[in-house]
């Protein structure tokens, strides 16, 4: 299996105008950070975990050209705002774009992308077939995925684990019920926004004393804002087994 960060970023603390801080005027490309989303290869199928609004960037940054599902973890449109997208993978690959949702993700994808749904089908509107996605183990295409519900503030949102990755965003609260999910994982990303407490996401030292405390071999930390820091200071302050993660990094299990 070959997991590729599409995005490490986050809607949140991240400048929409030009900016002179440390993290936006970095010469690093490690520090460039789209919105977080995951590209999963298993079994000779392609997966995409969130369609934010860099979507499309990600895709031709990484010249992906085939897809074969899109699974959400939750609603909020820096996970959704790109799922117009889809539409050139219905051109490319002659096929409606299977889409796997709980029904909060569902009914805002009916409701920000409504024309997809009407009576009139528009010619070249995103073709799809949405299956509903609910916290029992689901398999798409011969791949097993296991959703973990944690908690982003009050807002249920879907982590996942397949065979020995498990990949969690958004999140300030795991139940032990949970946790035993993830336990014996090889491979743990985790959400780590900033050092500063937030109310629905995990800190830096909070995802750190987590990732002690589930014992993965590996972990990666996604979902960074600008005011965690540069990616070569932030990384010197973690222990051995934990990395930043950055745009475009591929890890094989």
């Amino acid at each position: 299996m070959q997991i590729t960060f599409l995005g490490t970023g986050t809607s949140q603390g991240v400048p929409i105008i030009a900016c002179d801080c440390i993290v936006c005027q970095s010469v690093d490309t490690r520090d460039k950070r789209l919105r977080s989303s995951i590209l999963i290869e298993e079994k000779g199928k392609t997966f995409v975990i969130d369609t934010g609004p860099d979507f499309r960037q990600q895709m031709l940054r990484e010249n992906v050209k085939n897809m074969d599902a899109i699974i959400f973890t939750h609603e909020h449109k820096d996970h959704i705002a790109g799922f117009d997208d889809i539409r050139a993978f219905n051109y490319v690959n002659q096929k409606k774009m299977e889409v796997y949702a709980s029904p909060n993700v569902q009914e805002a994808i009916k409701r920000e992308f409504a024309y997809i749904f009407s009576d009139f089908k528009y010619p070249g509107i995103p073709e799809i077939n949405l299956h509903l996605l609910e916290n029992k183990l689901t398999t798409i295409d011969g791949v097993d995925f296991m959703p973990i519900e944690v908690m982003h503030y009050k807002l249920p949102v879907f982590g996942f684990r397949i065979n020995d990755f498990t990949y969690i965003t958004d999140a300030n609260y795991i139940s032990d019920k949970e946790k035993e999910k993830i336990k014996g994982s090889k491979v743990l990303v985790l959400n780590a926004l900033r050092r500063e407490s937030h109310i629905s996401h995990f800190t830096f030292e909070q995802a750190i004393e987590l990732v002690r405390e589930l014992k993965p071999e590996k972990a990666y930390f996604t979902h960074i804002s600008h005011q965690l820091g540069l990616h070569s200071d932030v990384s010197q302050e973690l222990p051995s087994n934990i990395e930043l993660a950055f745009d475009g990094l591929k890890v094989q299990l």
